[in-house]
């Protein structure tokens, strides 16, 4: 909405929310999620064709079109609880659009939804419009998802790949159409019924989520036998019908989209019958559990099968780097079994607070032992007596740190445990540490660790 207001300036856009703090933080210099090239244009735009507010029945009342973006988490309860996605949110915001609106209006789904919402939604609209004895309007549903990747999501909405539009009425079409076309080429706008639309979204995420998946049973295999799953991925990358996108081996995917999407996928083959299509895309899903279990449990196996009341350094907690976001973030499982051997966990991650992660903790049902989880505000006060350095977030300040002053403050032998593929694992081979990285063969060095005063740091790796 922010992009749409900067590039459209004879547009107004009203964003409302009933949650009276997130308003607030909106309106100050304090934003409540951090994206790079995010806070710029809210201060372009905030005041002048921006505007945040609390009054939901004004901001209908007075709107053409109405982008509903709510929450549609996987299912906690009932039928298809773990699976399928709870549309509680979108099914109030259509209650809600129906008791306001004075004229007719256009809805366009933001969110991801399961296919054959819209027809749900137009339901929830239409009834209750007749109910309220109301005539003369009309609700005209769109569905316009969304492909952006949290920290490049700004560059993404100013350089699309593709804008996707799904409708049944071609003039409603078309009203977003010419909105997106102010600075997006035509050709890179698509148009397709609903149902297409909705169900890309959902294919989209499980297709880049099942790529991740794919080269992280790759990386186990390389593990075995001595192959590198950087040189595999490399390899592999460049057959122009595969591409380098998403093949970078890790300790798994996270963020809110890649497995609620792929888990309604799976609900949704389920109820059509398709159980061998479920079990497909449901094995992408235990292929990423898996990974970030093997991957904790090489840590404990290194630290001679225990890290009871052993200081383990996180470096990241966020699911990837230039985000503040934790939900479904790897981090959880690896620190969580950590803490259950009875490591005492402490973790650096520079836009992540204490709060949100045990938050998610909560979320999981994970009651989180203060004496054994900590958030530092200094890498070096998490490595500071540490057993290990575990890297779980691909921040690119991680690559600066000088590794020879951290090796040189932690106990003896001193681990690190790569799980992002990030570090120069020779260099620090040579400073002294016991690297262990996803996908690689066990590190040999033929020299003797560098003077422990030099100064070293990491370059950036090259593959």
């Amino acid at each position: 909405m922010a992009t749409i207001a900067y590039k459209c300036p004879e547009i107004t856009v009203n964003i409302v929310d009933l949650n009276e703090a997130r308003i607030a933080a909106w309106n100050s210099d304090a934003l409540p999620i951090y994206e790079p090239g995010l806070k710029e244009v809210v201060d372009a735009c905030r005041g002048r064709n921006l505007f945040f507010s609390t009054d939901v029945q004004a901001g209908i009342a007075d709107a053409d079109i109405i982008f509903a973006s709510v929450n549609t988490p996987t299912k906690t309860q009932g039928v298809g609880a773990g699976r399928a996605a709870d549309l509680k949110f979108i099914e109030s915001v259509g209650r809600t659009i129906a008791q306001h609106a004075n004229r007719s209006k256009i809805v366009i789904e933001k969110s991801t939804v399961p296919v054959k919402t819209a027809a749900a939604l137009e339901r929830v609209l239409t009834a209750n419009e007749l109910h309220s004895g109301t005539v003369g309007k009309r609700f005209y549903i769109l569905s316009n998802p969304e492909f952006l990747a949290e920290g490049t999501a700004m560059a993404d909405l100013d350089n699309p790949d593709r804008v996707l539009i799904g409708g049944q009425v071609e003039q409603a079409v078309q009203v977003l159409v010419d909105i997106y076309a102010h600075w997006v080429p035509r050709e890179r706008i698509l148009t397709t019924n609903l149902w297409s639309s909705e169900l890309s979204k959902l294919v989209a995420n499980a297709m880049l989520a099942q790529r991740v998946s794919s080269i992280n049973s790759i990386s186990r295999l390389c593990e075995r036998t001595g192959a590198d799953v950087s040189e595999v991925s490399r390899a592999i990358g460049t057959d122009s019908r595969i591409g380098r996108k998403f093949l970078n081996a890790s300790i798994g995917f996270g963020g809110s989209c890649f497995q609620k999407d792929i888990l309604n996928l799976v609900y949704i083959c389920e109820q059509f019958g398709l159980d061998e299509v479920a079990q497909y895309w449901q094995k992408v899903v235990d292929m990423n559990e898996y990974q970030k279990k093997t991957f904790t449990g090489r840590i404990i196996h290194a630290l001679f099968n225990t890290v009871s009341r052993k200081k383990i350094a996180v470096f990241g907690f966020a699911f990837k780097k230039d985000t503040g976001d934790v939900r479904e973030t790897p981090a959880l499982t690896v620190c969580d079994m950590l803490m259950q051997d009875g490591a005492m966990v402490h973790v650096y991650d520079p836009k992540v607070k204490r709060e949100d992660a045990v938050t998610e903790f909560k979320y999981h049902g994970v009651e989180v032992d203060d004496k054994l989880f900590t958030f530092t505000s200094t890498p070096e006060e998490a490595v500071e007596g540490a057993h290990a350095i575990v890297i779980l977030t691909e921040w690119d300040e991680f690559k600066t740190y000088k590794y020879d002053v951290f090796y040189s403050k932690m106990m003896k032998p001193a681990f690190l445990f790569d799980g992002r593929n990030l570090l120069d694992h020779v260099g620090l081979q040579k400073v002294g540490f016991e690297v262990h990285a996803i996908g690689k063969p066990k590190i040999s060095s033929d020299s003797e660790p560098i003077n422990r005063a030099g100064s070293f740091s990491m370059p950036d790796p090259t593959y």
